[in-house]
């Protein structure tokens, strides 16, 4: 299996989940950002991989706009090389609009991690050659304010039945893949992916998120997650 066909089988039981309040609307990018999430799986999800970095799920300004994970627009058109139509979900977030390519702000996140990814490998080809970029939960969930909802506040049983066809996804992924080593990317990703990935014979560990509501993320981001990289034995 593929990972193009995994994140297909992915969208598809998706779509048969509910979700009720605070939670009034869910974007998956798999749908209406199929495009250049395919082409990601593409460009760079082909062949065996050392390190899956794993994220929680689309930030608002990244791959709930591109498709791809932690997707910040200039990296993913910039570094990344990709740029394709997308659409809009079908019940959209007046707060939140989906404007694809054409949207003004960046992801903070995406930045970091993508940044961090070319000014220490160069090109895109020396990264993927070890490392792979995935999101556990590829579902984007707002509350009617706009403010983003993550998965682990879900209700219990809404978070079961997500979790459990994100967690075969993942197990999917990984044997893809064969990766020896994933690597969350916070606490929730390092979490569900020892759960998922508890029956197979595969490394879990952690860096710290690179998001701007980290203090210490704020004072060097980069340096702190290849600190957390060289503690579980991977050199740069």
């Amino acid at each position: 299996m593929d990972l193009i066909a995994i994140s297909r089988e992915l969208t598809t039981e998706l779509a048969r989940l509910e979700f009720g309040p605070p939670v009034t609307h869910v974007y998956d990018p798999l749908q209406y950002a199929w495009e250049p999430h395919r082409r990601y799986l593409e460009l760079y999800g082909g062949g065996t991989r050392e390190v899956v970095l794993l994220g929680m799920n689309p930030g608002p300004f990244g791959m709930a706009q591109t498709g791809v994970p932690f997707g910040d627009i200039e990296m993913t058109r910039g570094w990344l090389g990709i740029e394709e139509p997308v659409s809009r979900p079908a019940n959209e977030h007046p707060k939140r609009p989906v404007l694809g390519f054409e949207t003004a702000r960046s992801e903070v996140s995406g930045t970091r991690l993508w940044g961090w990814a070319r000014d220490t490998f160069g090109t895109p080809a020396a990264f993927f050659e070890r490392f792979y970029i995935a999101n556990y939960c590829p579902l984007c969930f707002m509350e009617e304010s706009g403010r983003n909802h993550t998965p682990n506040k879900l209700p219990a049983a809404e978070r079961e039945r997500l979790f459990q066809i994100c967690d075969r996804a993942l197990l999917q992924t990984v044997e893809t893949l064969k990766a020896d080593l994933v690597v969350g990317v916070g606490a929730f990703a390092e979490g569900r992916a020892k759960i998922a990935l508890a029956d197979l014979d595969v490394t879990v560990g952690r860096v710290l998120h690179p998001s701007p509501a980290s203090p210490k993320a704020n004072r060097g981001w980069a340096a702190a997650a290849e600190a957390d990289l060289a503690a579980l034995g991977i050199r740069l």
